[in-house]
């Protein structure tokens, strides 16, 4: 976790129980995980699920926090935005970005946001 605590917002982070239960499948099958909450590059705005190190983070991004055990990151920007919000990661049908770990499942993570007090 890094030491500069203006890089975390920690909290601000949640699963629901589809997703921590997929996270659990992947975990067996894969190891330790991450999430990068997508800027809307390549498959809107999903959180995208990778092998825990394998997408480097900098310091322009932000540690919301850990789902299922697994560490949580945001584009320092687009959390700006988002920053009024609590964020859930939930699971659904469908085919997400190749890039993520569950594309091959036939579903997707999602994020769904709700507004915090401000």
């Amino acid at each position: 976790m890094p030491s500069d605590s203006s890089r975390t917002a920690l909290g601000r982070v949640a699963a629901t129980e589809a997703a921590v239960a997929l996270i659990g499948e992947l975990v067996a099958e894969h190891g330790p995980l991450m999430f990068h909450q997508s800027g809307g590059c390549c498959d809107g705005s999903a959180p995208m699920c990778y092998p825990d190190g394998e997408l480097q983070v900098s310091a322009r991004d932000v540690l919301l926090g850990t789902v299922a055990g697994c560490p949580v990151w945001i584009d320092k920007t687009q959390w700006e935005t988002w920053k009024h919000t609590t964020l859930t990661i939930d699971v659904v049908p469908g085919r997400g970005a190749g890039f993520s770990l569950e594309a091959p499942r036939g579903v997707r993570f999602i994020t769904r946001s709700d507004v915090c007090d401000v």
